[in-house]
């Protein structure tokens, strides 16, 4: 069995990497860092060390790595060929990956078993907007139909904190002992791929949501919030009474809100939220505040970690989530100046009209009951 994985980074070798390969697969990395493909070009194996409760270190082998910039027909091939194809890359990088992987499903036998195509990513549906984009970019509606019968996309949940590595680490990585890997069986029709590591389920919105909005939002309010106590790292953050209680407070919406929408447990929702806590944690993970908050704009759009989760309690459960909003608050006071996003945000928020900010970078609009709420939080953190 053959697995093609684009995005040869952390989380590409630490997480979907190593689970494909104790899968049984052969693994091939595509990534346009010329620098690391030709580490792992060279590389006979490379070591992934699990830290936290059963730390233990495991060696992933038989892989090969291509460089999906330079040599884009060998990649073509190896798509060909493959039974499964994953990405790790980033949401936005998925419309550059699209173009190949068509090319690769267009170079299919005809008689070839169809390929499972999941997209890792930590963005809501985002296996279908690597499906819009492949076939976006397709001539016809017969091009689109003849090769959306050679593929299966599935839609996935991935959990794995993967810090910034040491800068001696070379290839190997550093993960934490946890993770899920949830794929939405329905595509599959009872064909799944055989991956031992990755939960197969008959609904996987839910999943997506819970993992989104609790360990996302979480870790992305312990790093505002903790970056602006003067915290350094994350571990760090959360043992600050100020940052455990805004983000404990911000956890208890998105549960609220999840169990109103979903009907998901709230024993079990609590149970989760202090396992994601103690996660957080785990004082082997160096993991900088700056790092995890890093790109605000993005975190900070329509169906993301805070203000997806913000909507979803006001529509679900009413009233206004005020622990939410102030995490909100908090990431628009997130100022790093070797962050663009950051730059760019602090430059709205001096420049631009609150409504507007609201509207383009939050995706929320007038007349919305979040409108106002969320206004007044932009303009607070504009002062």
């Amino acid at each position: 069995m053959k697995a093609v994985h684009f995005g040869a980074g952390n989380i590409g070798r630490g997480f979907v990497g190593l689970l494909l390969h104790e899968a049984g697969y052969e693994v091939v990395f595509a990534d346009v860092n010329a620098e690391l493909i030709d580490a792992l070009d060279a590389a006979d194996s490379y070591e992934v060390h699990l830290v936290g409760d059963d730390a233990e270190t495991k060696t992933v082998t038989g892989f090969r790595a291509i460089n999906s910039a330079t040599a884009e027909d060998a990649l073509v091939a190896e798509i060909a060929t493959a039974d499964v194809v994953t990405t790790a890359v980033g949401p936005r990088i998925l419309r550059f990956v699209a173009p190949v992987i068509a090319r690769g499903l267009a170079a299919r036998a005809s008689d070839a078993p169809r390929l499972a195509v999941m997209a890792c990513e930590n963005a809501i549906g985002a296996t279908d907007l690597l499906a819009a984009e492949l076939m976006d970019g397709l001539p016809d509606d017969d091009t689109r139909d003849e090769l959306a019968a050679r593929a299966v996309f599935a839609n996935t949940a991935v959990d794995r904190i993967v810090p910034a590595q040491a800068p001696d680490a070379g290839i190997d990585v550093t993960v934490e002992t946890f993770y899920e890997w949830v794929v939405d069986r329905s595509p599959f029709n009872g064909n799944v791929p055989p991956i031992p590591g990755a939960h197969f389920v008959d609904s996987l919105g839910p999943y997506i949501e819970r993992k989104l909005f609790t360990v996302n939002t979480g870790h992305a309010t312990v790093a505002y919030t903790g970056f602006l106590a003067g915290a350094t790292i994350i571990s760090e953050a959360i043992g600050i009474p100020s940052v455990l209680a805004a983000t404990e407070a911000a956890l208890a919406e998105t549960s609220a809100a999840l169990s109103a929408k979903h009907g998901l447990d709230p024993e079990e929702l609590a149970a989760y939220r202090a396992k994601i806590l103690n996660r957080f944690r785990n004082p082997y993970l160096v993991d900088e505040v700056t790092r995890v908050g890093r790109e605000p704009l993005r975190k900070l759009g329509r169906n993301d970690r805070f203000v997806g989760p913000a909507a979803d309690y006001v529509q679900y459960v009413g009233g206004v989530p005020s622990a939410l909003l102030a995490a909100i608050g908090a990431a628009l006071r997130f100022d790093v100046p070797e962050d663009t996003q950051s730059v760019e945000l602090q430059q709205l928020l001096q420049r631009a009209d609150p409504e507007d900010i609201v509207d383009e970078v939050m995706g929320v609009q007038r007349g919305d009951a979040l409108f106002e709420p969320l206004v007044e939080v932009v303009r607070g953190a504009g002062r």
